[in-house]
């Protein structure tokens, strides 16, 4: 990953107070860094709604669950009636399984690596983004939104065979993924001028993100699993880490940047032109078409 030097940050004057009573989104917030994120984020005053399939923090103050299967499109087209987007100040989106050795598909047919680390997240912004916001007082900060992935890291994907219907290898497939949430953030940068996106490079964190592909419980997960958590953050020293790059102020110049482990910014990979943007976003939309989920193409 290439530093970008053009971007530079710092923590606001007023942080962590500003934290405070702001209104945020976690899609994928019941678990891994999305649920370090949502406890960190309550603990300072945010009042925080987390999506998923399994909620943890029952009673735990300032944070409200929305349950959902968010690897079927019909799901995350829900979840975006039901958020309330218009007084929201930030979407954060950390949904994310590994391609499994085989191919798996969901009840819609779509491979699940794909419908779960990236076309529900397309969905859920598509459906949010002309809402997202509009309630707060004219002149407010813009509303934000992060996406985690692995940004940066020169994988651009293929539109091709975007469902891996012709043939399946679980890194290619899971690569298709990796380069779809990076070109989110670039096409929603371009696409809505109203909201500000920035994706995010965690790196290697002990999550269970891994389970699909080496099998949850596994000797196998536990051993790599024991070996990451040796060797890397915990999702809740990472959380803890770029918890003032997500109120920044001096963000709010900066939609599309790409952020690492370390909240430094960095270069989007190369070959993400807006011709391949366009072929992948129009190949993502295509395969949609194929479910009973219809989303803006504006």
């Amino acid at each position: 990953m290439k530093r970008n030097k053009h971007v530079e940050w710092k923590p606001s004057a007023t942080f962590p107070a500003d934290v405070k009573g702001k209104q945020i989104a976690i899609i994928g917030g019941t678990g891994g860094i999305g649920r370090a994120l949502s406890q960190h984020l309550a603990s300072l005053g945010a009042q925080v709604i987390v999506v998923g399939q399994t909620f943890r923090d029952m009673g735990r103050p300032g944070i409200e669950f929305i349950k959902a299967d968010l690897s079927l499109m019909t799901e995350a087209q829900r979840v975006a009636m039901e958020l309330p987007a218009e007084q929201l100040d930030m979407v954060i989106f950390t949904t994310g399984i590994f391609a499994a050795p085989k191919r798996q598909t969901t009840a819609e047919g779509i491979e699940r690596d794909l419908a779960v680390s990236y076309l529900n997240r397309l969905v859920i912004l598509r459906g949010i983004a002309s809402r997202l916001g509009t309630s707060h007082p004219r002149g407010r900060v813009k509303p934000r939104i992060f996406l985690m992935g692995y940004p940066g890291t020169g994988q651009i994907g293929s539109s091709e065979d975007l469902n891996a219907e012709q043939s399946y290898k679980a890194m290619s497939a899971h690569m298709n993924t990796v380069a779809g949430n990076e070109m989110l953030v670039l096409d929603g940068a371009a696409r809505y001028p109203q909201i500000d996106f920035f994706g995010l490079n965690p790196g290697l964190i002990k999550t269970g993100i891994r389970d699909n592909f080496f099998g949850k419980d596994s000797l196998k997960s536990r051993i790599m699993e024991t070996l990451i958590g040796w060797l890397t953050p915990t999702a809740e020293a990472y959380a803890e880490r770029i918890m003032p790059l997500l109120l920044a102020p001096a963000l709010e110049s900066c939609s599309g940047t790409m952020f690492n482990n370390k909240g430094l910014a960095i270069l989007p990979s190369a070959g993400l032109t807006k011709a391949h943007i366009r072929a992948f976003m129009s190949a993502s939309e295509a395969l949609l078409g194929r479910t009973d989920v219809q989303i803006s193409t504006h």
